[in-house]
């Protein structure tokens, strides 16, 4: 989603260019990118010179958006009912702040950071 969010306006970008760029298996780029398609974070573009391209504006689709997609609901635990009261009110804590997080950071933010040395350094993994 980085590598379509940094080339937008280019055009559609090939899962095989993405692929190589990255380092990364281009079937596996395969399988992530049908649900990210069928969530309408992502078109495709047929022919020759087709390939796939953000669907909405990178400002406008959440990191939230798309590990929900990926992953699923966001819970860094399941958290249950029969729990310690007191446990299981800092796991709802944790798991609302990671959410808010994740809700309140756009693709854009992500794909536009730069590190100028005065801030944490952040490695995103999916």
């Amino acid at each position: 989603m980085m590598a379509l969010a940094k080339k937008s306006g280019e055009g559609p970008i090939s899962l095989k260019s993405i692929a190589k760029e990255h380092d990364l298996s281009e079937h596996y780029l395969e399988q992530l990118i049908a649900p990210l398609r069928n969530a309408m974070l992502v078109k495709s573009v047929r022919g020759a010179y087709g390939g796939y391209m953000l669907a909405k504006d990178a400002k406008d689709i959440t990191v939230g958006d798309i590990i929900r997609v990926l992953e699923g609901p966001i819970s860094p635990v399941e958290v249950l009912d029969d729990e310690e009261p007191a446990k299981r009110n800092l796991w709802i804590k944790i798991r609302d702040a990671v959410k808010d997080v994740l809700d309140n950071t756009t693709l854009e933010d992500l794909a536009t950071f730069e590190d100028k040395g005065d801030q944490e350094y952040y490695m995103f993994y999916i």
